[in-house]
């Protein structure tokens, strides 16, 4: 380290500024890398598709198509047989999705980074698919392709790609979420929300609900106390914010309010920033009773007295149950002039049955391959 950086304090914040932009440079560098990258994938996978490849050279067209780039370019990766195949999936995948939008498959100086992360609150339907599509990693998109490309759910395939770009998810938490059926559960909590909060804060609240909730993370069995459920999920706070959705940032548990001459202890309470508000929930390990809903909605009051300031907007509260009578759960809500809403939890993984089996297996490559 120079004097100067050590002495001159202007000269310490310019090289310190450089370090920044050099940094942002380089996060910048790597994403445009990763788009032109999917874009060339995408590429090879159309040509493959209109040039009916598989049918016109017969068995072991990846395999020679693989050899054949490898001699062809070789200082390149990413030409392995089982590669090439996934591109061909890639694009068999999404064309009809993308093809309204050409431009973005064919010409990269129209990626635009920036709007995707303005709009990133819209609703995406299908026809925005080719705005994110390539701002996802390869290896994400692999996993995708590996659970949704023989049975075509496409709705799902978008749901995650969307998910992935707006949450910044690894592949370990995609592969969680998937495995969990996040986009079953995903906004699917009984709730007042419509009823009680002005838009477009109460799609964002039912958004931001799921039903059930996975506290797999626990580890927990059967029998157990509530308490000691309440202790594991505080014990693995990470995995439970990850579960609840991104937005949520722990204020407190057992957090004390003084109601006039009574003290009383909310279980958890957190603040959303994407609802700015305080959001009480309550874990309760036994079946849902119309009672829940009155104590919580007393916790909900005091913290809007209490805690929350003019900035902030209604606290609304989350209700997670055992199980639960949907009708009366239904009715208990309609009581309450407060924003709740009311799921299950589970201990292990929510897979339906419909949505079991759908990876394809090793043979099941093979024979594609051949």
């Amino acid at each position: 380290m120079s004097k100067l950086i050590k002495t001159d304090a202007d000269y310490s914040r310019w090289i310190q500024e450089l370090k920044d932009r050099y940094r942002c440079a380089q996060i910048k560098a790597a994403t445009r890398v990763n788009q032109e990258l999917l874009r060339f994938y995408w590429s090879v996978g159309r040509d493959i598709v209109a040039r009916d490849a598989e049918n016109k050279y017969g068995s072991g067209f990846y395999k020679n198509l693989s050899q054949d780039l490898k001699d062809a370019l070789p200082d390149s990766d990413g030409f392995s047989p089982v590669n090439l195949f996934y591109m061909r999936r890639f694009y068999d995948l999404y064309s009809d999705t993308a093809k309204n939008l050409p431009q973005v498959v064919e010409d990269s100086a129209h990626a635009n980074l920036p709007q995707l992360a303005e709009n990133s609150e819209d609703k995406i339907c299908r026809q925005d698919v080719g705005d994110f599509i390539f701002l996802v990693p390869w290896g994400h998109h692999r996993i995708i392709i590996d659970k949704y490309y023989k049975n075509r759910d496409l709705d799902a395939a978008i749901f995650y790609l969307k998910k992935t770009v707006e949450d910044g998810w690894s592949r370990n938490v995609l592969k969680t979420f998937i495995d969990s059926g996040l986009h079953l559960r995903q906004g699917k909590a009984q709730s007042s929300f419509s009823r009680l909060l002005p838009a477009p804060n109460s799609d964002l609240a039912q958004e931001i609900t799921r039903d059930p909730y996975i506290f797999d993370f626990t580890e927990m069995t059967e029998p157990y106390k509530e308490r000691e459920l309440k202790k594991a999920l505080m014990d693995n706070i990470s995995r439970f914010l990850l579960e609840l959705g991104s937005g949520f940032a722990y204020v407190g548990q057992e957090y004390r309010l003084k109601i006039g001459h009574t003290e009383k202890f909310i279980d958890l309470l957190f603040y959303n920033i994407r609802l700015h508000a305080y959001c009480v929930i309550e874990v309760k390990t036994g079946t849902f009773d119309s009672g829940d809903i009155g104590q919580l909605g007393t916790y909900m009051t005091a913290v809007n007295h209490l805690v929350k300031t003019e900035q902030d907007n209604p606290t609304i509260g989350l209700l997670i149950c055992k199980d639960k009578d949907n009708v009366l759960a239904q009715y208990a809500l309609e009581s309450s002039s407060q924003p709740i809403g009311v799921a299950e939890f589970q201990l292990t993984k929510f897979i339906p049955d419909e949505f079991k089996s759908t990876l394809p297996t090793i043979e099941d490559i093979e024979t594609e391959l051949k």
